[in-house]
C-alpha cells in the first residue's frame, strides 16, 4: 500500500526543465523595442555544450541535435549534487 502512495506523491511533483543555449547582453531599452520574431544573437556556437537545468539548478550538460525541423537535446553528462551550480 505504501508504494502506491509514494508513486502518487512523486507523480504530483512539478519540475521545470530548461536548457541554456547561450547568453546575450543588451541595454534594456533595446530589449523593450524588440518585437515578436526578433532575433537575439547569443555568445555561443552551434557545437558548444548546453546546460540543462531543473528548477533553476544545473543538473546536466548536453548537446543540441537537429532532427528534421525539430531541435533535441542529448544529455552528455549528469552532474553530481556537489558539482551543481545555481543558475542566476
Amino acid at each position: 500500500m505504501e508504494a502506491v502512495e509514494l508513486s502518487t506523491t512523486l507523480n504530483s511533483v512539478g519540475v521545470e526543465i530548461s536548457v541554456v543555449l547561450g547568453n546575450a547582453t543588451m541595454p534594456m531599452k533595446q530589449l523593450l523595442r524588440m518585437g515578436r520574431g526578433a532575433v537575439i544573437e547569443l555568445d555561443s556556437r552551434e557545437d558548444e555544450e548546453v546546460w540543462i537545468l531543473a528548477n533553476n539548478r544545473v543538473v546536466a550538460r548536453g548537446e543540441i541535435m537537429v532532427q528534421g525541423d525539430k531541435l533535441a537535446v542529448s544529455v552528455t553528462e549528469t552532474l553530481k549534487v556537489t558539482d551543481q551550480i545555481t543558475a542566476r
